[in-house]
């Protein structure tokens, strides 16, 4: 891999990573007007479609576009271009076979499903879901075959254009439902929809670059349709299972905090609005996590054993600095938002319940950042398998747990769950990195001093703002959203600031950074 193409590949991750941000928010956003509109049952009737049509969205934008971006990868180092006939047409008649088995056992399964749940009501919309899944074999391909010429202006944009449809649908249906009268899950289906038709704007979008660019010629090539198969299943479904760990969590809970609060003594009415309190962390560890995940993503078709040990000098400090970067903007989003939490609470679901349990998933934006960064390096490198079985580790462990704990701790005990479960897979996943990558170092590589200053000096900051302004804030909702705004803002303005003070970063990782952003941020360093 040649400096030119490192270069492309940083600019796409720091791309992705924007674009991850803004619709990590607008996923935030329509959850929001959901919860105000229809209340915490609606967010519960949601949630408990939400984790399906997830796997639909994570298999169309990561894990089989990462196993097509590495099939692309190895195809264009014999050839310039990707042969319709030869690779195109094959991936596709193998995708539309997967994706058609996974809608027809989940159609066929939907009364099962929803018996397991415990609310045959979600029946219906269980069979419109198993549909988004025809909806996936163009949108994956079209992905991958980009990311795997390190282009990744596509993927951004589809992503960006699937995310705004979606919400803007969502949000409009909620309004229709409360103003009509309408039941309630009726939001089930609306949210099916719009999964739906986010993909075929996506698809969209894509062709547009596809018919622009035409990445592709005639000329028949031998390949190996067996190898097309493995790849696609292996890389394809782990990369998906590394980028769903929250997803897999959130499935966890549809099936067994809702029965778990009910064996705690809770009434059905009771138990449905707690699980819609939980759920109300959900988008906020998303926004966290897509810092670090981002950065993963982009790593996937490079990183491998051979170009690892034929170029160390570009990929070690390569690695390095996409983990330090995780590691510090995953730390400084997680602690923030523990020490503004109720004023989160209050401005974006009018009620501070849950705080208590809702802190402690915070703590989840940080672990799941580390694990999921870790997790795909150590696949880029080919351990495969060991991640398959380390986030299933992980799942079972919250599905254990929340039996455990839920019953006694209620909404508490399923926090300490997926923190539990996200410690074991982080701490697992970093050792195995460390025994496969002896001379990363990460942890010799972490300015211990300046993340601990820059956080001290953050939450120091947050408490006395806090302190001065909320006795003179007014008691209405705008305010509300206006002071978080300026909390959030700020301390994140002052956690970089105090970090690039004190010099957490080389010059060598500033530079991957946009140019205008990377030689300010040197000189700072240079002239401090």
């Amino acid at each position: 891999m040649n400096r030119n193409e490192t270069n492309q590949l940083v600019k796409g991750a720091l791309l992705l990573t924007m674009v991850g941000v803004i619709s990590k928010l607008l996923s935030a956003g329509y959850r929001i007007p959901l919860q105000n509109v229809t209340g915490d049952m609606g967010i519960y009737v949601y949630q408990q479609i939400y984790p399906v049509l997830g796997i639909g969205l994570m298999l169309a934008l990561y894990g089989f576009p990462s196993a097509i971006a590495k099939l692309a990868a190895e195809e264009q180092s014999h050839a310039q271009k990707l042969s319709l006939t030869s690779f195109y047409f094959p991936i596709f008649l193998i995708l539309c076979m997967l994706n058609g088995s996974l809608a027809l056992f989940i159609y066929m399964n939907a009364p099962y499903i929803t018996g397991w749940i415990g609310d045959e009501r979600l029946t219906e919309i269980y069979y419109l879901g198993a549909l988004t899944f025809l909806f996936i074999p163009v949108t994956a391909l079209l992905r991958g075959t980009f990311q795997g010429n390190f282009v990744m202006k596509p993927t951004a944009f589809s992503q960006l254009a699937e995310q705004l449809f979606r919400v803007t649908i969502i949000i409009t249906s909620a309004i229709v439902i409360a103003e009509s009268g309408k039941p309630i899950y009726t939001i089930g289906r609306a949210a099916v929809f719009a999964s739906i038709i986010g993909l075929i704007v996506a698809t969209i979008v894509l062709a547009g670059f596809f018919w622009r660019d035409k990445p592709f010629h005639i000329e028949k090539r031998p390949y190996s349709m067996r190898h097309y198969v493995h790849t696609i299943i292996t890389i394809g479904i782990v990369a998906t299972l590394n980028h769903m760990v929250l997803l897999l969590l959130q499935f966890a809970d549809t099936f067994t905090l809702f029965p778990s609060l009910l064996n705690g003594g809770y009434s059905q009415l009771m138990a449905m609005e707690a699980k819609g309190v939980f759920d109300r962390g959900q988008p906020l560890i998303q926004i966290g996590t897509v810092l670090g995940s981002s950065f993963a993503l982009a790593l996937m078709p490079s990183v491998s054993k051979r170009k690892l040990t034929e170029q160390p000098q570009i990929f070690y400090p390569y690695i390095r600095g996409a983990m330090l970067f995780s590691i510090y903007l995953a730390t400084g989003a997680t602690v923030g938002l523990i020490a503004i939490f109720p004023e989160v609470n209050q401005a974006l679901f009018q009620d501070q319940q849950g705080n208590a349990a809702l802190r402690l998933l915070m703590v989840a934006v940080l672990l799941s950042s580390l694990a999921i960064t870790a997790a795909a390096i150590l696949q880029g490198l080919g351990y495969i398998k060991r991640i398959a079985l380390l986030i299933l580790l992980a799942c079972f462990m919250k599905w254990i747990g929340n039996q455990w704990f839920v019953p006694s701790m209620g909404i508490f005990g399923s926090s300490f769950a997926t923190v539990l479960a996200l410690l074991v897979f982080s701490v697992i996943a970093l050792t195995e990195l460390r025994r496969k990558l002896p001379l990363l170092q990460l942890l010799r590589n972490v300015q211990w001093k300046a993340l601990l200053l820059a956080t001290f000096v953050m939450v120091s900051y947050l408490w006395i703002v806090k302190w001065v302004v909320h006795p003179w804030l007014p008691p209405t909702r705008v305010a509300s959203f206006l002071f978080v705004g300026f909390l959030s803002i700020t301390g994140a303005t002052v956690y970089g600031y105090c970090l690039i003070r004190l010099k957490a970063f080389t010059e060598q990782q500033l530079q991957m950074l946009p140019s205008r952003l990377s030689l300010r941020f040197i000189r700072k360093q240079r002239y401090r």
